[in-house]
């Protein structure tokens, strides 16, 4: 059973047998969960999956920046591939220039400086993951720093141990996850949350005008896990391989959205989810 803050099972995201005995083998050769070596030396970047796999080439995200900050000041793994790093970066920023006057962006944990097991992630191994705190207002609508991983229920409203009761800041959040899809820096692979989240968030963006690309590519990304804890306490970010990882060794980085995408711009937005996680779950 996964933690507070951590990441799904990949029960769902099983590794095609077909697909990754080559690169197993390899890691194996390596020494499994270390970084790749003479005997492997093609394998560079973000290699093997989110939950089996390692990383070269990791850069680190600052202690803090215009628009964000690390949630832990010790005791925390902020090594990414630099896509992700220069998207989160990139991000914060972007809200922090649209909506100015909040609190910056908590960013969690992304992945050890070569991969491998994390405390508290099943994944997080291979520099493709972060966990981002929600943007949190009081209940009359004043944006807060949050300080904790925070459970979201029904309305979008949770309780900050000492602090009180807070509600998503649905507005900040929105520019964040557009700031993200939009990003020349990454592209979005999965965004973890619950579907309470995901239904607030979605329908702030269609009240706002937002295009209906944009709003089918987020109603596509946007899951809540199938068979781990809903991720009503945190999104959780996963990015697609770089293209310059994907013959180096990184894999589980589909589907192609921006195929997947312009055919579901013509559906219903409304019945997107469905079957969506059962066919796609494989990646």
């Amino acid at each position: 059973m996964n933690r507070r803050g951590s990441s799904p099972s990949p029960s769902r995201l099983a590794v095609p047998a077909s697909r990754s005995i080559g690169l197993l083998g390899v890691l194996s050769l390596a020494g499994c969960l270390a970084t790749p070596t003479p005997l492997a030396p093609g394998l560079q970047g973000s290699v093997g999956w989110p939950h089996h796999g390692v990383q070269t080439g990791a850069v680190e995200l600052p202690d803090h920046g215009e628009g964000f900050a690390r949630y832990r000041s010790i005791g925390g793994f902020y090594w990414g591939q630099p896509a992700l790093v220069d998207g989160i970066r990139a991000a914060a920023r972007r809200v922090s220039e649209d909506l100015p006057g909040g609190p910056p962006l908590l960013v969690g944990d992304l992945s050890a400086q070569y991969g491998g097991k994390i405390d508290r992630h099943y994944s997080h191994r291979s520099g493709r993951d972060v966990d981002l705190l929600w943007f949190v207002t009081t209940l009359d609508d004043q944006p807060i720093q949050n300080s904790s991983f925070v459970q979201l229920g029904q309305r979008g409203e949770g309780r900050i141990p000492g602090r009180g009761y807070v509600r998503l800041d649905v507005e900040r959040e929105w520019q964040l996850i557009r700031a993200l899809l939009t990003s020349p820096h990454l592209t979005v692979q999965w965004l973890y949350a619950s579907g309470v989240v995901k239904g607030l968030l979605l329908e702030h963006a269609a009240k706002a005008g937002e295009s209906p690309e944009l709003l089918a590519r987020a109603q596509l990304v946007m899951q809540q896990p199938l068979d781990g804890l809903p991720h009503d306490d945190h999104l959780h970010l996963r990015i697609a391989c770089p293209v310059e990882s994907r013959t180096q060794g990184c894999e589980g980085g589909g589907p192609d959205w921006s195929v997947i995408g312009a055919t579901a711009v013509a559906l219903d937005t409304a019945e997107l989810d469905d079957g969506v996680a059962e066919e796609l779950a494989a990646w």
